[in-house]
């Protein structure tokens, strides 16, 4: 009787310490950055900080000049090559026809339907419009107006949003020419957003075409 007892004890530590190794990962020291109310789910957010992927194939755009690209693709359309909006204006970085048209580009579908167009249609846009506002980007670089730091990435941010004349004429008269465009959005939201990105590197041109 008591061989018979100690053989079940036996087995019945042996389930014990099996079943103990198998516990979840949670408990096992785990630093959880979030949790939901209810415990449901777990979520970690990536790193805000770029030398956490130093040596990593993941990009850090950062304030480079694809940053200023994803941001302003990101405020005008979320980022959608398709989108026409109420206005008639198109893409990833919501062109008008007349802009297609400077700039070389004949077919509003094909312009629609290819994101390597619109992407060079964007940085077109970019390098013609630091052209005509060089003398600007010299004279307001650096200084505050309205309570916004101008930046040259800001000013053509602005430039995109209401034309050349409009960044222009805003910052010649200190701030007190507002524009804003069809939606009621301000130059000068633009000009704060996207502030201090590179784009020193893009070189201003007349007579640029998109191919």
């Amino acid at each position: 009787m008591i061989n018979r007892w100690s053989f079940y004890i036996g087995i019945v530590m042996i389930i014990g310490f099996i079943s103990s190794a198998f516990k979840p990962i949670e408990s096992l020291n785990h630093k959880r950055l979030y949790v939901s109310e209810k415990e449901e789910l777990l979520y970690q957010f990536p790193s805000e900080k770029p030398s956490d992927y130093i040596g990593q194939t993941l990009p850090f755009i950062g304030k480079h000049f694809i940053g200023f690209k994803e941001a302003i693709g990101i405020r005008e359309s979320q980022g959608q090559y398709h989108l026409v909006n109420s206005l008639g204006y198109m893409g990833k970085y919501q062109f008008g026809t007349s802009a297609l048209r400077f700039f070389g580009i004949k077919n509003n579908t094909l312009f629609l339907n290819s994101p390597e167009l619109q992407e060079k249609a964007f940085v077109a846009l970019i390098k013609f419009n630091k052209f005509k506002l060089q003398d600007v980007i010299e004279e307001f670089r650096g200084q505050t107006i309205d309570g916004v730091r101008v930046t040259e990435s800001g000013i053509l941010a602005a430039a995109h949003l209401g034309g050349a004349g409009s960044i222009r004429k805003y910052l010649e008269s200190n701030g007190k020419k507002k524009c804003k465009d069809g939606y009621g959005t301000s130059i000068k939201s633009y000009l704060k957003q996207f502030g201090g990105y590179e784009t020193h590197n893009i070189k201003a041109d007349s007579s640029v075409k998109v191919h």
